[in-house]
């Protein structure tokens, strides 16, 4: 008996994307045989839509969750945007100038950083097979900024959390976090494709293994984590599966009955 169509979603790096920056044979096989079998496949990262084109037309997915939430995308019609206030972001740039750590600018297209090159930033870019961006004086003005890149280490971050309760503080390395309006989560994004699709929280199977995949993971009927992934998103996951490396895509699909 076929099964009834289920909205799948998954993060790009560390899910799909091994530790070398590729997506394992054994993954693209599993995204083909959902599409195969009538289910719908989408990407929820924390990337910018430029940054995760390439994963895209390569699993030739039509949708996705973008910026951790704050830009949905679905055959080629933007569905839902969340841009950061200008003034919260000018007053975010101005305290982190003062405190010596650098930031990142992403719109939907490009991406710019606060100095013209900063060690941290070359190191955490690179994890992700990008490049540093160089330099932009004029970038923020009469563009919309949907995510930033604050780079400062753990011990650094509880000043911005406590200063800047208007914006959202996701850390995704240890020297850099994700900075997103305040509200803004993968779980909002992933909610919106839903409810456009006509999917309800029960048909949506959901794959990551960071700490911005832990509120998708509360709104998803099934969440499986990666094995690489921290313990606390594993305790949120209906299922732990392997790494990338090791194949757990398809062992997260097989235990879920969807292969």
């Amino acid at each position: 008996m076929a099964q009834s169509p289920k909205l799948i979603f998954f993060d790009i790096d560390g899910t799909l994307l091994d530790r070398h920056n590729r997506i394992p044979a054994s993954a693209k096989q599993a995204v083909l045989a959902l599409k195969e079998a009538g289910h719908v496949v989408a990407l929820a990262s924390g990337r910018s839509p430029f940054m995760l084109e390439q994963v895209r037309l390569e699993l030739e997915l039509e949708s996705y969750v973008s910026f951790n939430g704050q830009y949905v995308m679905h055959q080629g019609e933007l569905i839902h945007s969340n841009p950061i206030c200008s003034d919260a972001l000018n007053q975010l740039s101005a305290f982190a100038e003062l405190s010596g750590h650098p930031l990142v600018y992403l719109d939907h297209s490009q991406m710019s950083c606060s100095q013209e090159y900063h060690a941290h930033v070359d190191l955490c870019l690179t994890s992700l097979g990008v490049t540093h961006p160089g330099y932009n004086k004029s970038f923020c003005t009469n563009r919309l900024i949907y995510q930033t890149m604050l780079f400062c280490s753990s011990e650094e971050e509880t000043v911005y959390r406590d200063r800047f309760r208007e914006l959202h503080f996701v850390r995704w390395h240890p020297l850099s976090m994700d900075v997103l309006p305040a509200g803004g989560s993968k779980a909002e994004g992933v909610s919106r494709l839903a409810d456009c699709l006509g999917f309800s929280p029960d048909q949506v199977y959901a794959f990551g293994d960071n700490f911005n995949d832990m509120e998708m993971f509360r709104y998803a009927g099934c969440s499986i984590a990666m094995g690489n992934s921290p313990h606390p998103l594993q305790q949120l996951a209906s299922h732990v599966t392997a790494s990338a490396e090791q194949d757990g895509i398809w062992h997260g699909l097989k235990w879920a009955g969807l292969l």
